[in-house]
This record gives C-alpha cells, structure tokens and sequence, in this order.
C-alpha cells in the first residue's frame, strides 16, 4: 500500500499520458492498416490541432469547443490532403510514402513555427477543470481525469463503428478486399481517403486536447510521432482495444517508469518495439518465399516517359524532306566502360578542385557531405543491394563518430588508426543487431531498424562519460593525417583529407560490388528463393553485407568528427537517417556515386541555400524530399538508363522493385 500510495499520481499521469498516444495512434493505425500509408507525417497533423486549439483556447467551454471543432477540422482537411499526395506512391511501395510524408513533416513544422511562433504556446481550459479533485488521499489535475473518461469513450466508440456499422464494414474491405468493395458499388479510393482523413481529425481532436498535457512547442511532432509508432507496433493493427491497451503500457513506462525504474526507462519503449517486430518476422513466412525481397512495382518515371517518347520520334525516322543524320555507332570498343566510368572521373574532378573556388565555409561543408556521402552510400547497400530498407544507419555511424571522438582526447589522434578502430567498432555493433534485422523484409526492416537508432540514440542522451550527453562533445585534439603530422585546422586540410578517406572507401565498396561476392549479393536481393533453393546461404550473404554496411558508416561518422570537429546527438539522429534514405533515392538506389551527389544535394540546401533564407531550412528539405519522390521516383542513376530509367539487366533491382516474370522458352518450358 505504500508502494502504491507513492506511485499514485505518476500511474494515474501514465493512463493519461498513454490514452492520449492512443487517440494519436488510433489514426496511425487507421492510415497504415487500412489505407496502407506508412504516415511519418502524423505528428504534424496532432501539432496542428495543439496549435489551433491553444490559439484559441480562452479558459471558456465556448473557447474548447470552437478550438476542438477547428483543429479537428484542420487536421482532417490535411489528412484529405495527404491521400491526394501519396495516391501516385500507390505502387511504390512504403519507401517512398515514408520519405514522402517525412517531407511534408518537415514542410509542415515550418509552415507551423511561421505562423504560430517557436515558444511553447500556453493553453487555459475552462475553470471547472483548471483545478484539482482528492484522489486517494492526494491531490491530482481535474482535466486529466476527464481526458481519461473522454478517452475510454472513443475507444468504445470507435469499435462500435469498426464492427458493428456499415461504414465499418467498408473500410475493413477497403484493406482485405478492395475488389469486391468495388463491386458492391462502393469506391475504395474514396473509402482511402475517408480513412486519412478521419485519422486526421483523431490526431488533431488528440492534439487539440492533449495540449494541456503536452503542450505545442518544438520536437512535439516528433515526440508524439515515435511513441505513436511504438503504440501502433506494440498494439498491431487489427484490434483498437489492443492498440489501447498498448498505448497505456507505453505511457506507465513514460511516466511512472521513470520514477520506479529511471535508468532503464528511455530503453524499455524501443527495446519492447524491437523485440516484437524481430518475433513477429520469426514467426511470419520466411523470408525468400517469394522471388525477390520486393513485392510492389514503382509507379510511371515522368523522366523516363518523357525520354521514351523522344525515343519513339527517333525510331519512326526522320520528317520527310528531311535526310537522316548521322548517329553514333551503336556498338564502340570500351564504349560501355568508359561510359561508365566517366560520371565518376567527372566527380572526382569537381572534388579535387573545389579548394580552389569556394571559400572556407562552404570547403567545410564539402567536407561533411562526404562524411554524409559514405553513410548514404552504406545504406546504398543495405537498401539497394541487399534489399533491406534501412531507417537506423546512424546507429553505427553514431559508434564510429563517438570511437573516434573518445580516441582523439584520450591522444589517439593519428587519421588511419582512428578510421580503423572506429570501423571495427560499427562493425562489432552491426554483427550484434544484424540477426534481427536480415530476417525481416519490408516495412519491418523500416520499423526494426528505427527502433535500433532510436536505442541507439537513447543510449547517446544517457552515457554521458562517453558521449556527453545533449551537450555532445567538443573540444577534443585534432586528428593528424599521418604518423608525426601536425593536427589539421585549415578547412582545406580536412576537406583533402576527407576526400582521400571517400574516395579510397568508395573505391573499395565498388571494387566488393562489382566482385563474385557483390553478385551474389545482387542475386540474393533479386532472387532468394532460388538462391536458397540453390543451397546458398542467403542469411550469411545479408549479415556480411550488413556488417561491410555499418563498418562503411563508420567510417562516415569518423570522418564527420574530423571535419566538424564536435559531436553531437543531432549529428547522429533519426533526421541524418532520415537524410541519408533520402540520398540514395536521389541518386538511384544502386548508385553508389548517386548516394554522394545526394548527400552533397541535402548538405547544400541544409546549410548552403538555407543560409540565404534563414529559418526556413526544414521547409527547403521538406520541397527536396517531396519533389525527389515525385520526379525522380528511380533517382538520377534512373537517367542514364535505357527505357524506363531503370538500372541494367545485370543491376540489382530497387527494393520495390518486383523480378521480371518469367518467360517461355523455346522448348515450351518457362525459363527465369
């Protein structure tokens, strides 16, 4: 009794805490379960009902209810909105939903902090519940208990009208069986946008009454975002009553875990996402039952289109009149070759003269695009090659940046020993986290390995004898190129020596790619179930991968460290996962020289263009992923392709990518 008198108020807050993430994650679960849209823009849509309530809340019930009907309303017209956005990604897979809505996230937020302001708005609620009530001999919030009541009210109500309403029924077929739902009479795309925009309304109605709670300010977004991504993983998407009873769990640990148990509490939410997302892919159908990792073609390439229709006009000849003019020879010796080598001498080129024209501030930030470029470049493989969307590369690009912050001030500052050791130690923590994700395929590598960066980030906040928490680290030697060299300082020292790091690391990567190992690599993403048939060990093949992957980011992060010369946990965070994805889109998912000029691409808007427009760097990011998604849905490397802007045949496919169908043969057999 006395436990439970001590913890009282924090697990009355935490049943609070956790109904609020539920209503959140009530829509989430709606928009990904029935609409099938991997929403990380969700967030935005609770800030923008926090928003417009607190904007007009005025201590009155006339104030709540108007800034109830309002936000609600705002957030459903955004929802409506984000079904209209993600309909051409509707056979692109979650990849691109994600960086899709990740961009206008980042858009919103801005559009937000524009015209509400960045302070933390203050919210009045009516008198009668801005006070407290006894409960059990102790004094706790009035509006909390009423949320409380509210809460259990919708979850009741919301699985009245799942189970038991005609409208029901529709959305439940809109996600089993579209057909027969159009068959019936009934339109599946409007029943999709019908959900988004109800799952809009329920997150603006949660942030419109949970702004008492958690308030809106900066990071709110975010916060609300990855724990409701927790609820919806923890809690499935076929039952809300699961999805409630998951989202109290959650809250108990936010609240009062951090009183009863405050050193494992910033683990338990993650490490619990993690561990039923790796048992559910143990328990699912193995991996490889079918062709390939992916199952969803890519929507039409505008680009690509474009490029065919030009096509078309030169293969009907020339207008007449006119004569025909000399094309170049169709076949060349080493013409293949060289066109392949040549963006790569080109770049190379652009790189060893940029000292010579920019100026220290700009060289500076040349030097952590590349550092940004080689983390990209390993999820090239991971994403590309091995067919393992990755969302938590940084977590290894967080353990080599940190190895060689702590080498440098404990006097290790030579550059090869610091690359070195800092590459060993992300690739020991890619072979610990590697079995629980090369299982999994899809969405659940997404999730699994965001749950991993975010462990990772957590563990960042808490160590901070090794990494200095939120302060970061600073202030560290600087590293020497080589043996008895002086600590580089010159802008245009860091930048040569970042450049010989990526170039000689690139080097390699393409060397291993385009080696017997880099093919079976490719033949695992693009046909596992043969290679397995074949007696292939396909989990060796992704967990090598997987390891090469993160000692590569390692690298990146000590580089990162080199050139920036601090360290902290935003250089590391779910954002630079985020950035890195969006890198290897731009440039074509098995592109290992397009993952650089997209790092190269976000670094410039980020810090460069931003510069000239300050404030509004989010925004321009946010323009970048959107319009990356729409207009270059195969990326740059999409553009030196042949029809269709794909990669060649013998190139791995993108992981949303189906394998070819089969053909007949000549003997009447089908033939891969």
């Amino acid at each position: 009794m006395e436990l439970l008198d001590a913890h009282l108020i924090p697990a009355v807050d935490g049943v609070a805490f956790g109904l609020l993430l539920f209503v959140v994650a009530a829509g989430l679960s709606l928009a990904f379960g029935t609409a099938g849209v991997l929403n990380l823009s969700h967030g935005t849509l609770y800030a923008i009902g926090a928003y417009t309530g607190a904007e007009l809340s005025d201590g009155t019930w006339g104030g709540l209810a108007l800034g109830l009907a309002a936000g609600s309303a705002a957030a459903c017209v955004a929802g409506a909105g984000l079904s209209a956005a993600t309909a051409p990604l509707a056979r692109r897979g979650h990849l691109a939903q994600a960086l899709l809505t990740f961009g206008l996230a980042l858009i919103g937020g801005d559009l937000l902090i524009q015209f509400f302001g960045a302070d933390e708005l203050p919210v009045r609620v009516p008198e009668v519940l801005d006070s407290s009530v006894t409960l059990l001999g102790h004094r706790y919030p009035a509006y909390r208990l009423c949320f409380i009541v509210m809460a259990v009210l919708l979850a009741a109500f919301g699985t009245w009208v799942l189970t038991r309403t005609r409208m029901g029924a529709a959305v439940r077929a809109a996600a089993d069986d579209p057909q027969m739902l159009a068959a019936t009479g009934h339109s599946p795309r409007a029943v999709h946008t019908g959900v988004l925009a109800a799952a809009g309304a329920l997150a603006g109605a949660a942030g419109v009454l949970g702004a008492p709670i958690i308030g809106p300010g900066p990071g709110t977004s975010e916060n609300v975002l990855m724990l409701s991504l927790v609820v919806v993983v923890l809690g499935g998407l076929r039952s809300l009553w699961a999805t409630f009873f998951a989202a109290v769990a959650v809250g108990e640990v936010q609240t009062l875990g951090v009183s009863v148990a405050p050193e494992l509490a910033p683990y338990l939410l993650f490490a619990a996402m993690a561990a039923v997302l790796v048992l559910r892919s143990r328990f699912a159908e193995p991996a490889g039952a079918g062709a390939g990792h992916g199952s969803e073609a890519p929507g039409p390439d505008p680009v690509a289109r474009l490029r065919g229709l030009l096509a078309g006009r030169a293969a009907a000849g020339p207008l007449p009149g006119r004569k025909r003019s000399p094309v170049w020879p169709a076949r060349l010796p080493g013409r293949a070759a060289w066109w392949q080598a040549a963006p790569l001498l080109v770049l190379l080129g652009v790189l060893i003269a940029l000292p010579a024209l920019l100026d220290a501030y700009s060289i500076s930030l040349a030097g952590s695009a590349l550092a940004l470029g080689l983390l990209a470049v390993s999820v090239t493989i991971l994403t590309g090659y091995a067919g393992l969307p990755t969302l938590g590369q940084t977590a290894p690009f967080a353990v080599g940046a940190y190895a060689t912050a702590n080498l440098a001030d404990a006097g290790w500052t030579v550059g090869p020993v610091q690359l070195v050791l800092s590459a060993l130690a992300a690739a020991v923590f890619a072979a610990v986290v590697g079995p629980a994700v090369i299982r999994a395929r899809g969405t659940t590598v997404l999730m699994i390995t965001l749950a991993i960066g975010e462990l990772t980030g957590a563990v960042v906040n808490q160590l901070k004898s090794v990494t200095g928490g939120a302060d970061g680290l600073v202030g560290f030697p600087a590293t020497q190129a080589l043996w008895g060299g002086e600590g580089m300082l010159e802008e245009s020292e860091l930048y040569t020596y970042a450049l010989v790091v990526a170039v000689v690391a690139v080097a390699l990567t393409l060397l291993v790619l385009r080696s017997p190992a880099g093919k079976l690599l490719t033949g695992s993403r693009g046909a596992e179930a043969r290679m397995r048939a074949s007696g292939h060990p396909v989990g060796r093949y992704l967990l090598v991968a997987h390891i090469g992957a993160g000692a590569l980011a390692g690298v990146g992060g000590s580089l990162m460290v080199t050139v920036q010369q601090y360290l902290s946990p935003a250089d590391v965070g779910f954002e630079i996962a985020a950035f890195a994805l969006l890198a290897v889109v731009i440039g074509g998912t098995t592109s290992v020289i397009g993952a650089l000029l997209g790092a190269g691409l976000i670094v410039a808007t980020r810090d460069w263009v931003a510069g000239s427009w300050p404030g509004h760097g989010p925004l321009l990011l946010g323009v970048l992923f959107v319009a990356t998604v729409y207009v270059l849905p195969r990326g740059l490397a999409g553009l030196r392709g042949g029809s269709g802007g794909g990669p060649s045949s013998d190139a791995p496919r993108p992981p949303d990518q189906p394998p070819p169908a089969p053909t007949p043969s000549p003997a009447g057999k089908v033939s891969p």
